[in-house]
């Protein structure tokens, strides 16, 4: 009985957020870089990821996230329980700040 209780509580918080979280915001950041790179304005993920991610030994590599707007990546990393974002110029591959 208990875990039939737990099981129902797990669905319904993983249909909450589901539906709070929609893919299709992903979608539109992922559509925005590859309009990007199309037109030369920024440098793959690939490129920015090859230089970054070795300089952060030790750490998890978490992923990427994009901002169109200021054509800047920001790679998400985690430090035992600290988690680091490193901003990278998608133009330049400059490593703009680490927090």
């Amino acid at each position: 009985m208990m875990l039939n209780r737990i099981s129902l509580l797990s669905v319904v918080a993983l249909a909450a957020f589901t539906l709070s979280h929609p893919v299709d915001a992903r979608r539109g950041e992922q559509d925005d870089v590859r309009q990007d790179m199309a037109a030369g304005k920024v440098k793959s993920l690939r490129e920015i990821e090859s230089t970054v991610v070795p300089r952060m030994r030790g750490m998890q590599y978490l992923g990427p996230e994009y901002d169109p707007t200021a054509q800047v990546y920001r790679l998400k990393f985690i430090n035992g329980n600290r988690v680091i974002f490193v901003d990278v110029d998608g133009k330049t591959g400059v490593v703009l700040r680490q927090r």
